[in-house]
């Protein structure tokens, strides 16, 4: 799986997203341009000590990411889409992409991707949903319809032993 941010704002929500990226062995796209630098410190406290561990990559722009890209299966996650995010068929090597936290994806690139645009539901009084919960709620949807291929799915106790 991959994630896409397009030109993300808030450090602390792409360090966040980093985090997550890590724990599910997911890569992390990140679109130019960004609205903070990579080496400020809230991206390395929300990502805490699992920033170096993450694979990510830098574009210039929308059209390297596709250059660099090519074939790739995008599904792109706005609050403007038809379809909902639980509908579609995620497969194993897609790639999610989101948009800034102040306007999203640009519209012209939701018009030329109509059919794998998707959305999460939620009450119309709410704009949307922070990036690095978004990220979260679609990624693990994408992860269990691929039966959370190659991720620890039980736990055990520290101190104690379950009783099945």
């Amino acid at each position: 799986m991959h994630i896409v941010l397009h030109q993300p704002e808030i450090p602390a929500n792409t360090g966040n997203i980093g985090r997550t990226c890590v724990a599910t062995g997911t890569g992390l796209h990140l679109i130019e341009p960004l609205g903070f630098r990579l080496d400020e410190k809230s991206i390395r406290r929300s990502g805490m000590d699992y920033w170096e561990r993450l694979d990510v990559k830098r574009y210039m722009n929308y059209a390297e990411f596709q250059e660099k890209n090519p074939g790739a299966k995008i599904w792109f996650a706005t609050t403007k889409a038809k379809q909902v995010y639980t509908d579609a068929s995620f497969g194993p090597d897609d790639y999610i992409m989101f948009g800034k936290e102040s306007g999203g994806i640009p519209e012209e690139i939701l018009v030329e991707n109509e059919k794998t645009c998707i959305r999460i539901p939620m009450m119309d009084q709410i704009r949307s949903l922070n990036l690095s919960n978004a990220v979260a709620v679609v990624l693990y949807e994408a992860l269990r319809q691929n039966h959370f291929d190659g991720m620890q799915t039980a736990g055990e106790l520290h101190r104690l032993r379950w009783h099945g």
